[in-house]
């Protein structure tokens, strides 16, 4: 009896594994390099070998001093250390690649993120010895400091300027006792302006503050500027962790006995309070009940020698609309002059009850390509005033609804999802996914907005023109009881992209900025940024742990929970708030988007989320510039 052959498994590389290899290449080559001397690629006299036995010979000797490790390394002879000092973009890439790495390694739902990843990373880089240029510093910042103030523009001015008012005062009140509570605990703590400013980004997990913090740092009197600076990314990382981990911990455990409320309970009657009104069948399909079926032309009918006008308004109290025309063996895209003969097959889009009283004048036939009508999913970004304010059932009742199938509503710059409710309002930014014919689609287009399309193309001229603008404005320097005060540069060029941002979402026509290219300004921008940070900083990043280490994460965490836990009573008692979005409104006043997500776990729901998009854009904001002001009333 022979045995039967077991089939191969065949061994494909999973994500995982991939993501592994490539750690382990990254690892093995600058272990690789490390060991390699540079006699072997460049020209060098046979002192090299006695320089690296020195040098590791002042390695091992632990007494020697902070002073001659750096002297050492500077020194250094080894391949790679030269060409990354030589060739700092190749630094740079390698900080980012493994920080984003890092970063995005998860211990069950908690990760790092890449800003810490970068810094840590940066640290570690620093230690030997490379010097990059302030100058890439500071146009990367600019960049990602632009793209904060674009995403945010629509929502902060309708917060300040409309029915998001309370909300953005909530924000700035938050903001307030941020700022107080830091103060004073790093003031006690007898810390010094570098550590108060990192411990400010940190525990408000607010890395953009750093870059303002450095100009004020450096545009200030004070006597050492590098070593303040280098103490900010040191008080960062340690108070960081806590800042993220700690403001979510607060709101979603603790947040719902801070305001005494059920809170999955009051998600679901705040949703029922925001279904009011709806169909039966959901708001989704109140915006998608028609059907599209195909009908012959009777010659007793009434639809004879009438035209595409006449005929879509033939039902008293609801219009049909017709997609196509079939004339013999042609289909003709209708016209509202055009006029219909007996024997024309028409694609008609209706509800069904309204597609069954056509009987009379019609005959229902099959026709595959008279209904294969193209469909198309466009992203549509609300601009019309007369939208602004409107319900969704309030618009799904227009004529110009009719036809569109609304899949998705997402809002401000974290692109929050909204609930598809009866009662959920519309605002100018909000961006709608609709799927549709060509025809309809573009109809709900002109009475609503414009279809954001997809597009590579970003309008520089806009954006160059707002970054020199606003940062010659932000430059502009007021002497107050002998006191240089100023916006900075960069505190301009955050409000030229709000306004930029705001703009655009009002008119269209101008100042595009694509996600890609403003995920590319965000993300790399301010990683970038925090590596040069992390790696000026790496020489005396661990003495400054060992001397202040403890005391800054005492501070970190009392500047995190202080205001955390007064926020949720501070939005129920003072600003009313519902409580189903009350502690939404805390972690957009924090710029916490972990945290409203740990609070919609907890609440099983997405509702909490309505209260978010105002604070964060709002809070984004001035936590940002605050990063400024802590330097100047220091």
């Amino acid at each position: 009896m022979q045995k039967k052959s077991r089939p191969k498994r065949r061994r494909t590389l999973t994500p995982r594994i991939v993501k592994y290899i490539a750690a382990a290449v990254i690892v093995l080559v600058a272990i690789v390099g490390s060991l390699l001397p540079v006699h072997q690629y460049i020209s060098c006299d046979s002192t090299s070998f006695v320089k690296i036995a020195s040098a590791a010979e002042t390695v091992a000797d632990k007494s020697s001093s902070v002073a001659t490790a750096e002297h050492d390394v500077k020194d250094s002879t080894l391949w790679i250390v030269k060409v990354l000092r030589k060739n700092t973009a190749l630094t740079i890439f390698i900080t980012l690649a493994l920080g984003y790495y890092i970063g995005a390694i998860k211990l069950g739902s908690f990760s790092l993120g890449s800003v810490t990843g970068t810094l840590l990373i940066g640290v570690l880089i620093g230690q030997l010895g490379i010097d990059v240029s302030p100058q890439v510093k500071s146009i990367f910042f600019t960049m990602f400091l632009f793209a904060v103030g674009y995403s945010v523009g629509p929502q902060f001015v309708r917060g300040v300027a409309r029915d998001g008012a309370p909300q953005a005062i909530f924000a700035v009140v938050i903001c307030a006792l941020c700022l107080l509570t830091t103060y004073v605990v790093v003031k006690f703590a007898g810390l010094d302006v570098g550590y108060a400013a990192g411990v400010w980004a940190g525990a408000q997990t607010i890395s953009a503050s750093i870059g303002l913090a450095t100009d004020a740092i450096n545009n200030s009197a004070i006597s050492n500027p590098q070593e303040m600076l280098n103490h900010i990314p040191i008080a960062y990382a340690i108070t960081y962790l806590f800042g993220t981990i700690g403001t979510g911990m607060i709101l979603s455990y603790l947040g719902p006995s801070l305001i005494r409320t059920d809170l999955q309970k009051a998600c679901k009657d705040y949703e029922a309070k925001l279904s009011k009104g709806a169909p039966e069948e959901g708001m989704k399909l109140a915006w998608h009940q028609l059907e599209v079926r195909a009908f012959e032309v009777l010659d007793s009918g009434d639809f004879v020698g009438k035209n595409i006008e006449q005929v879509e308004s033939f039902h008293k109290k609801e219009r049909i609309f017709i997609e196509k025309v079939k004339r013999g063996d042609e289909v003709i895209e209708p016209t509202p002059d055009m006029v219909i003969n007996a024997g024309d097959v028409i694609a008609i889009s209706a509800p069904t009850e309204v597609l069954i009283a056509l009987e009379p004048h019609t005959k229902e036939v099959a026709d595959k390509e008279l209904l294969s009508i193209p469909m198309e999913t466009l992203n549509l970004v609300i601009t019309n005033k007369a939208a602004n304010g409107k319900t969704l059932l309030d618009l799904s009742k227009e004529k110009f609804a009719r036809g569109v199938f609304l899949e998705k509503i997402t809002r401000g710059a974290t692109s929050v999802d909204v609930p598809i409710l009866a009662q959920t309002t519309l605002h100018r930014g909000d961006i709608l996914k609709l799927t549709g014919s060509k025809t309809h689609t573009e109809r709900i287009e002109k009475e609503l907005g414009y279809a954001d399309r997809t597009s590579t193309e970003t309008d520089m001229v806009w954006v160059g023109i707002f970054i020199l603008l606003f940062g010659l404005i932000g430059a502009i320097s007021v002497d107050v009881g002998g006191v240089p005060i100023t916006l900075s540069v960069s505190g301009g060029v955050l409000i030229g992209g709000l306004i930029l941002g705001w703009l655009r979402s009002v008119h269209p026509t101008f100042g595009r900025l694509p996600a890609p290219t403003q995920w590319f300004m965000n993300s790399v921008g301010l990683n970038v940024f925090i590596a040069i940070v992390g790696i000026s900083a790496g020489p005396g990043f661990v003495s400054g742990i060992e001397q202040e280490g403890l005391g800054l994460l005492t501070c970190g965490l009392i500047a995190t929970a202080v205001p955390m836990l007064l926020a949720p009573l501070i939005g129920k008692y003072i600003f009313k708030f519902d409580p189903a979005i009350n502690l939404g409104c805390c972690g957009g006043a924090r710029t916490s988007t972990a945290s409203v997500a740990m609070v919609g776990d907890a609440a099983k729901s997405n509702i909490p989320m309505l209260g978010y998009t105002v604070p964060y854009a709002v809070s984004n904001t001035l936590l940002t510039l605050i990063g400024m002001i802590i330097v100047l009333i220091y």
